[in-house]
């Protein structure tokens, strides 16, 4: 079975200023060969205050780059102060939006219920979910980091088409690697990948798990993503800090 395009995306967090975030695209955009984009999609994810200035930039520029956003709440409107509606990210011409982040369900408590509402807004609007899942470092070392992935996979596509399914994109990203330097081994990370692969498989059929997209994310860096892409069930990267920098942002892309 041939692979599938390779997603990296970009997942600048609560980093960058609007003016800030301008600068780092420009810079990136000038970094990445237009041939770059003939095997491999790129995305960005930045706060969403820089969104309508990304929006325009891209456009303007005729960029490449796929626009995307780190949350969403999951209804359209509402007395939900702080949120930030799917509706409104659409509007923005925003492709493909993170859903149940890690540091979104360890930090502000978010339910695999929750992240399920997400993933069926984002696709109710015509927009790629990006369904994180992943393991502490406890759970790992109690041998319990399959169950908790396949959990979280099943739970996240509750309700979902299976043409739907297909469509999506899985981030596996083990929470104790993340922003820590620590990474899995290629062969650790495949190996997850692997379920998070077979679980979809046990969801939403074969078809869906044949299409699905299955990032690793946790440090990723220019030293390891070749090793990491060279894996049967990785079809790229959720890159987190990499990513502030267009240079090392532009050498993962172009691995």
């Amino acid at each position: 079975m041939a692979k599938r395009t390779p997603l990296i995306s970009g997942n600048w967090k609560m980093h960058h200023d609007h003016l800030e975030a301008i600068r780092v695209m420009q810079k990136l955009n000038f970094r990445l060969p237009l041939d770059a984009y003939k095997t491999v999609d790129v995305s960005v994810h930045p706060p969403f205050t820089d969104l309508r200035a990304l929006q325009t930039l891209i456009d303007v520029d005729e960029m490449s780059i796929i626009l995307g956003a780190q949350h969403c709440h999951w209804e359209d409107k509402g007395a939900f102060t702080g949120e930030v509606s799917p509706a409104f990210l659409k509007k923005l011409n925003v492709s493909l939006v993170i859903a149940g982040h890690s540091e979104r369900r360890e930090l502000f408590h978010e339910t695999d219920e929750m992240v399920n509402k997400k993933v069926l807004a984002i696709l109710k609007h015509e927009m790629t979910p990006i369904l994180c899942c992943g393991e502490t470092l406890d759970e790992r070392e109690a041998n319990e980091a399959d169950a908790k992935v396949q959990a979280q996979v099943t739970a996240g596509l509750n309700g979902v088409a299976p043409g739907d399914v297909a469509r999506l994109v899985i981030a596996y990203e083990p929470i104790w690697a993340i922003g820590t330097g620590r990474t899995a081994t290629a062969a650790d990370a495949q190996a997850m990948c692997k379920i998070v692969r077979d679980t979809v498989k046990n969801v939403g059929g074969s078809d869906a798990a044949a299409g699905v997209r299955v990032q690793y994310g946790g440090s990723v860096k220019p030293a390891n993503i070749k090793e990491l892409m060279e894996m049967p069930d990785i079809d790229g990267a959720l890159v987190g800090g990499a990513s502030l920098d267009p240079d090392e942002f532009a050498a993962i892309v172009t691995y």
